[in-house]
């Protein structure tokens, strides 16, 4: 009787005790910014239980970088990762990181892409959407917001955070009454490189709790060393919720250990609710799955004062020495960082958050290889530039805009208006024998190439497919395969009848737009179930687009891969080429495009010459200094 008469008081002083909720980020964001995002999805299951039943506000698992990293490097279906952690984790919500109308990729989506991919995520599990545009430019969050709320889950507006001359707290809390007003169900303050202080974050939560009615949760990275100490501030100001990851998984540029706030939280007389016991348990996994997922390119220093200055996300850093490490030019860091601020102001002092740290890194990485500023020029910096990510917190520099755009007219509108629907043309660029499902298609329209070369891996036997690297394959199994979805099987030795809940894949033919309601601009508000057959890939020998040999030099000029990558003659699947042989082209057209650190690098003629011979396949990896293509001056 005792017993229960204490059990009933700890459990009365627990509630008495303010609330502080934390979302656990280990399962996305920590290891996207200490590991690159090398997690798998084995890695995951096998723990996934006992994360379950720590007692967390939510799990962030999907979203940013993991999808890119899944089919790229991992050879996994970043869905069906979603169903298997869906499966088992059945306690908390799953959360996801959504970059507004440009959805998981680097550019803006047609409306019917944004709505189709929210549709499938909450149908395949998740609950939570942290949705941010990287300029805070409204206009790009409102229809995503829309969807969320349609089919069912959480809206989460967000702040990308960060300092200029011109943001401020005024603006901020403007930013968030207007997603407050779209229908964001809880405002998050995205402190993504770890500069908010803690008097800064005092100041900006406790204007968002006296303007706003709906919560605020507050997400940093420890790049700084100060993102414990401004949760604590920021907890004490009003906000309900902040991000953490297990220690071993924390720290660096990844969130604030778990183990450390909470202690620190419940000796201010807070309560998070944590099972610390369960937490330990998953930092023990993580601890021994760190020998051999954390990357060769080292984290650096544990804290980076610098990071004041440059504001370089977390889920960025990591990438960028892994880029700089494949350009050969990992030494010439230091040079990019102090180039980076310069580049910043001269767009306009964007946040830097993806893709717009991903366009302004990239383009500081460009300026300094090449030795001239602006000599390369990304076709996403001029996209930003033209205003198709939306508006600029401040002007861009007049005489580099001019310079860029070269006479095209800058964009005043919300850009996803000016894109027309992208479903129905997509489905119809795909091989019908490469497709599962209707998710395929979502992963070709925000990563063709990318998707592409995942569909032809996964169609061909087992026996016939290109190797993972050792370091990427599973380390871990659910720890109840039962429990678990199970995982995507190979395609059947005959064909097969299922039911897809998208364009009708077994036949592809003209008119395929109409009959699925896009007239006019329109996207039906959910796209019929059809059977169709899906036949099995016939068995073909292995393919792989590689550099091709050496073969008999051809006399003339060439030109030459400036970087490491991935060459393409086209922008894109369906796209036409950008050059072919025997054009005649003038000063500065592009010939043809080189792909690095993901991003679009067109190669244009230095002088007016003739394209006289291609010398490699596309979507054949290059090695800077490489010729390209034959010339004729």
């Amino acid at each position: 009787m005792k017993k229960q008469t204490d059990a009933k008081k700890v459990a009365a002083v627990a509630a008495a005790k303010p609330r502080v909720r934390i979302t656990d980020t280990t399962l996305r964001d920590a290891h996207q910014s200490l590991w690159a995002t090398r997690m798998r999805t084995s890695d995951i299951l096998a723990i996934a239980e006992e994360v379950d039943d720590a007692g967390y506000y939510s799990l962030e698992c999907w979203g940013g970088a993991t999808f890119d990293v899944c089919l790229r490097f991992l050879r996994e279906n970043p869905w069906e990762r979603l169903r298997q952690i869906k499966a088992v984790c059945k306690k908390t919500p799953l959360q996801m990181l959504l970059r507004g109308q440009n959805v998981l990729g680097y550019k803006h989506y047609p409306d019917d892409i944004l709505e189709r991919f929210i549709a499938l995520a909450c149908e395949n599990g998740m609950d939570i959407f942290r949705i941010f545009d990287a300029l805070n430019d409204n206009r790009n969050l409102e229809k995503a917001i829309q969807a969320v709320k349609k089919y069912g889950g959480h809206a989460q507006g967000t702040i990308s955070y960060t300092y200029s001359p011109v943001h401020t707290v005024e603006n901020f809390v403007a930013i968030a009454k207007e997603q407050a007003s779209m229908g964001a169900d809880t405002i998050c303050i995205k402190d993504m490189a770890g500069i908010l202080s803690p008097a800064a974050a005092t100041a900006l939560v406790s204007a968002l709790v006296k303007a706003v009615k709906v919560p605020v949760q507050v997400h940093s990275h420890m790049t700084s060393g100060m993102a414990v100490a401004m949760y604590l501030s920021a907890v004490k100001a009003g906000a309900g919720a902040v991000d953490t990851a297990v220690s071993t998984m924390s720290g660096f540029s990844s969130q604030p250990p778990t183990e450390s706030l909470v202690a620190i939280l419940e000796a201010e007389g807070y309560d998070t609710g944590l099972d610390h016991q369960k937490v330990a348990k998953a930092n023990a996994h993580f601890r021994a799955l760190k020998k051999i997922r954390e990357p060769s390119t080292g984290l650096g220093e544990p804290v980076d004062a610098d990071v004041l200055e440059h504001h370089i996300p977390g889920g960025m850093i990591s990438n960028l020495r892994s880029q700089l490490q494949q350009q050969g030019a990992l030494d010439r860091l230091p040079e990019v960082l102090e180039e980076l601020p310069r580049t910043r102001a001269d767009m306009g002092y964007p946040p830097l958050v993806t893709p717009t740290s991903q366009i302004v890194g990239v383009q500081a990485v460009l300026n300094v290889l090449a030795g001239k500023r602006y000599e390369m020029v990304t076709q996403e910096t001029r996209d930003y530039v033209k205003g198709l990510y939306g508006r600029s917190p401040a002007p861009i520099d007049a005489k580099l805009a001019k310079k860029i755009l070269n006479g095209e007219k800058p964009v005043t509108c919300r850009p996803a208006d000016l894109l027309k629907p992208g479903l129905a043309e997509a489905a119809a660029q795909i091989d019908p024998k490469l497709m599962e499902k209707e998710e395929d298609i979502l992963s070709y329209c925000l990563f063709p190439e990318v998707a592409l070369g995942y569909f032809k891996w996964r169609a061909k036997p087992a026996d016939q497919r290109d190797p993972i690297p050792a370091d990427l394959e599973g380390a871990g199994q659910p720890k109840k395969a039962e429990a678990a979805a199970p995982a995507a099987a190979a395609p059947a030795a005959a064909p097969c009848d299922e039911t897809l809940k998208f364009a009708e894949i077994g036949k592809l033919v003209a008119g395929l737009a109409s009959r699925l309601g896009f007239a006019a601009g329109a996207v039906p508000a959910a796209l019929p179930e059809l059977s169709v057959a899906v036949a099995a890939p016939a068995a073909a020998a292995p393919q792989k687009k590689e550099a091709p040999a050496a073969a008999a030099p051809v006399a003339g000029p060439t030109v030459n891969a400036p970087l490491n990558g991935t060459f393409y003659r086209s922008p894109g699947p369906g796209k036409p080429e950008l050059a072919k042989e025997g054009d005649s082209v003038k000063a500065g057209d592009p010939l043809c495009i080189v792909e690095a650190m993901k991003l679009f690098n067109q190669i244009k003629a230095d002088k007016p010459l003739k394209v006289v011979k291609f010398l490699v396949e596309h979507g054949a990896v290059v090695a800077k200094g490489q010729p390209l293509c034959v010339v004729q001056y």
